[in-house]
């Protein structure tokens, strides 16, 4: 007891015994205090058995017991409660007094004598304990979404702060992700990093627990040819998906119309309410198809029953490839026109050089099925048929004018008018060369003048000629290019067998190699000009054979027979000479002459037979 203490009590005791009272706390009775000091000690030992010891810097549990706009008061036990700001329960709007919440003891009484707590730290604490506790035990938890992310949300879970993907946040796709900043949802823990502290967390994962138990529901009671009430949840290039209230099914791209759909887009729209029919569904699995255009009757049912083959439609080009085009004469009803009904021509070609996707076309019913559905048209049958009256309008001789349309190594096809081809013949291209292949004559494209020379009106062909424009020059040339006759010509091809030389007219002419020999005995060559004597012409064939070695062996026999001829008729007119003077000789000289004549007598033997000839 302190000397303050005990001066009090004697001084009490005097007051007491003076006023004959013992015992009588008289600083007590000042105070209108009713009790004494011992029962005060008493009282207040009592009261702190009733409060509880807070250590600071130490997480307790406490009760709300008010809440202000501003401020949370809870009650740990103490004698004094805590204030939190209402600020750190933003992640729990439905807070209300009564409830249990955590604490952090940051003082147990500041300068006002406040009990100073926190909930947020007391949160961030316990976070990563809550964390791994709520998904170990895979529990659900409530998260504060406080913004947007690349890729997702943050969310403010026990004070951590979690990534929440884009796709986790619900079943169907999210188009604004703004609308859920600041709201505060349920989720599940479904993974965490610990080496780097990362929390992923899941709102769909909720959802689809709940969906899985409606789809059981649901399919249980699906029957094929039911219609039900759906809408319309994602679009995508080969079908749509319908929710069906906790269900999704997919109608494909080719069960939303009877008639040509390029992408869902143009039959739907998203969030669409649409009625559909169920054409299938696997309990396994739970795929559930469904069908739009079942609601309506098949277009081919409702087709004018009076549509007959021969008759005339119009219609739109659907769809186009190599072999034709589909025209959709009415919604879901199609007919194919086939390359081959485009043109009367004969020539292969595709149907893109004809029609092209969207173009309004008029065409005649060539088949109608109407158990199988299909159709069969053409436009070419629109024109007459340019082989109907062939003999009046290509007659035998009539000449006109046509395009090359290819080659082959026989001849050259053109086309005179569209559906009115012929052959060319390689033979009947020219007079007077001699053609290999037709790329040498003309070109693919090139415009050419023919003779009409035969029609086969059965097999759709016309056989044609072009060098027939002009008279047949090898008629002249038989008068020009006559047997022994000799021209100039040119030496254009050399090979094996001989040599091709150019005549004068553009004829040309063959010589074989023993007839190349040139008269210093050496063999002619390419483009070297020469003169050549014609051996043989062949009109008939065309051919003409020729020879330069003859122009100059030729010559030299014609020499060699006149000097043989004159060497002969001097011969003989020695000797009549001889004969005449032996008469006038005398009888002295005719030893010698006799010599003499003896001699020439022996040379006009060995001379006499090559002269006669």
């Amino acid at each position: 007891m302190t000397a303050n203490e005990e001066m009090a009590k004697e001084a009490a005791e005097l007051k007491n015994a003076s006023a004959g009272i013992p015992d009588f706390d008289w600083n007590s009775y000042a105070e209108e205090d009713i009790y004494n000091l011992q029962q005060r000690k008493e009282l207040e030992s009592l009261y702190d058995q009733t409060l509880s010891t807070v250590a600071e810097n130490e997480v307790v549990e406490g009760t709300v017991v008010a809440i202000t706009k501003r401020e949370v008061f809870i009650n740990i036990g103490y004698k004094s409660e805590g204030v939190v700001s209402i600020s750190e329960f933003r992640y729990n709007p439905d807070l209300k007094v009564g409830d249990k919440v955590e604490v952090y003891v940051e003082s147990s009484e500041d300068k006002k004598g406040q009990l100073v707590l926190s909930h947020k730290k007391a949160r961030a604490l316990r976070s990563w304990e809550r964390v791994n506790e709520a998904f170990n035990k895979d529990e659900v938890i409530k998260g504060y979404i406080k913004c947007r992310t690349k890729g997702g949300m943050i969310v403010d879970v026990f004070g951590i702060e979690a990534f929440l993907p884009g796709s986790q946040i619900d079943v169907k796709p999210i188009r604004d992700y703004d609308v859920f900043v600041g709201k505060v949802m349920e989720f599940k823990v479904v993974k965490i990093n610990h080496e780097y502290k990362n929390v992923v967390v899941s709102h769909k994962a909720l959802i689809e627990e709940e969906l899985e138990q409606q789809k059981k529901e649901i399919i249980a009671k699906l029957e094929k040819g039911q219609v039900l009430e759906g809408t319309v949840k994602n679009i995508t290039s080969y079908g749509v998906f319908i929710d069906l209230g906790g269900v999704d099914g997919l109608i494909h791209i080719t069960d939303l119309s009877w008639g040509r759909v390029n992408h869902p887009e143009e039959v739907v729209q998203l969030d669409q309410k649409i009625n559909v029919v169920i054409l299938d569904f696997d309990d396994a699995k739970k795929r559930i198809a469904l069908g739009l255009k079942q609601l309506t009757p098949h277009p081919w049912d409702s087709l004018d029953a009076n549509l007959k083959v021969g008759d005339k439609v119009k219609g739109k080009v659907v769809v186009i490839a190599d072999y034709g085009a589909f025209v959709e004469i009415a919604p879901g009803v199609e007919g194919l026109i086939h390359v081959s009904e485009m043109s009367w021509s004969q020539h292969l070609r595709s149907a893109q050089e004809f029609l092209k996707v969207g173009d309004e076309v008029e065409a005649v019913i060539l088949t109608l099925d109407r158990e199988e559905r299909k159709m069969s048209l053409g436009i070419k049958q629109l024109k007459p048929d340019p082989w109907s009256n062939i003999d009046e309008k290509y007659p035998l001789g009539s000449k006109h004018k046509a395009k090359v349309r290819n080659f082959t190594s026989f001849g050259v096809f053109v086309e005179i008018e569209e559906g009115v081809d012929g052959l060319i013949h390689i033979s009947d291209l020219s007079w007077t060369k001699k053609i290999k292949h037709p790329a040498e004559f003309t070109n693919i494209g090139d415009e050419i003048e023919v003779v009409v020379l035969e029609i086969d009106k059965e097999n759709r062909r016309l056989s044609l000629g072009h060098k027939q424009l002009e008279e047949n020059p090898w008629d002249v040339f038989e008068t020009i290019f006559t047997v022994d006759s000799v021209h100039e010509g040119t030496i254009v091809e050399v090979f094996d067998k001989g040599a091709v030389i150019a005549l004068p007219y553009g004829v040309e002419g063959f010589a074989t190699p023993k007839h190349l020999v040139k008269e210093d005995g050496s063999t002619a060559k390419v483009d070297e000009k020469l003169p050549f004597k014609v051996l043989e012409f062949n009109k008939a064939a065309k051919r003409i054979i020729v020879s330069h070695s003859r122009t100059f062996e030729d010559d030299k026999k014609v020499e060699e027979k006149s000097d043989k001829k004159t060497k002969g008729s001097s011969t003989q007119k020695a000797v009549k000479k001889l004969n005449a003077n032996i008469e006038k000789t005398t009888l002295g000289d005719i030893s010698e002459l006799q010599a003499l004549k003896t001699e020439l007598e022996a040379n006009q033997k060995k001379s006499g037979p090559k002269s006669e000839e």
